[in-house]
């Protein structure tokens, strides 16, 4: 953690909502004038996509498990390297992985590739993380010594199956079986390297449907967030004013100490509201120790 050069994680799986979450805070950072360094994880994975099928075809043959969610597929030294480096110096690299032909043809490149390692931006206040492993701990990694403000998004798992399933078949061509046995090929690395970072989290966003989604792979359609609640647990930031949330979120409602729950309509409002004073204390801190 560093106070001069903070760093913001958001961690989820594909379809969690991280995307929204994104964009809220670009919003706030936007708002606040804050100058930043956004990094996407897409860009820490090893291979691409070709040498990414054949990978997982190779791994079934020899019966190991291969997917995104775990580190044979990951750079994730790369990842802490960038963190301690940030913390340390606010500099560091990133690239992008481009996954359409609409972001691979400014880069002359084919959807599915890696851009070259370049500098971040100079002079940043902050780096802003948005992906699968902002908290991820291994035997040779741990993330999360380096990141200032960790926050989980993540569906209950019946809801992200099935924004899994609609979106490979809209917008990808998977069919549904492809979908399934993508589902239970990842499932092990899902447990052991996604499911653990969300008990690291400084505070928590997950998205709870109130509508039948008892067999996902049958569901035609996504929940709408008027279809949902999202249930928010405070860890680290439990030090909250809650009775101004349950004003300022209309029909919110404490569950536990530490957990509010809110209609998921309200969630882009909702994180205006919780971490807007977040980043301005955390802003504030960086300038006085500028200052020293």
């Amino acid at each position: 953690m560093s106070v001069k050069h903070p760093i913001i994680a958001v961690t989820g799986s594909s379809g969690a909502g991280t995307t929204t979450v994104k964009k809220a805070f670009e919003d706030m950072f936007r708002r606040l004038k804050l100058k930043t360094s956004v990094v996407e994880g897409d860009c820490f994975h090893r291979y691409n996509r070709i040498e990414m099928k054949e990978a997982i075809a190779k791994a079934e043959v020899e019966g190991r498990v291969m997917s995104h969610f775990g580190p044979d597929a990951n750079l994730f030294h790369k990842l802490e390297e960038l963190f301690v480096r940030y913390s340390q110096t606010g500099t560091g690299q990133r690239r992008f992985y481009l996954h359409n032909e609409d972001e691979a043809t400014p880069y002359h490149q084919d959807a599915g590739t890696f851009t070259e390692w370049e500098d971040l931006p100079t002079e940043t206040d902050l780096l802003f993380y948005e992906g699968l492993h902002g908290g991820i701990v291994t035997k040779d990694v741990d993330v999360t010594q380096w990141v200032d403000l960790l926050i989980g998004v993540v569906p209950s798992i019946n809801l992200e199956w099935i924004q899994k399933i609609n979106r490979d078949i809209a917008e990808r061509g998977h069919s549904p079986e492809a979908i399934v046995h993508t589902i239970l090929r990842r499932m092990p690395d899902y447990i052991n390297y996604i499911v653990p970072q969300f008990s690291r989290t400084h505070i928590n966003f997950q998205r709870v449907p109130l509508v039948d989604t008892s067999n996902p792979f049958i569901a035609r359609d996504i929940p709408t967030a008027d279809e949902s609640l999202v249930v928010i647990r405070f860890n680290k930031y439990r030090d909250q004013d809650y009775p101004y949330l349950l004003r300022m979120i209309h029909d919110s409602f404490m569950s536990r100490p530490n957990t509010l729950v809110i209609p998921g309509g309200k969630i882009g409002f909702a994180l205006q509201v919780i971490f807007t004073p977040i980043i301005e204390r955390m802003m504030e801190n960086r300038r006085k120790a500028l200052l020293l």
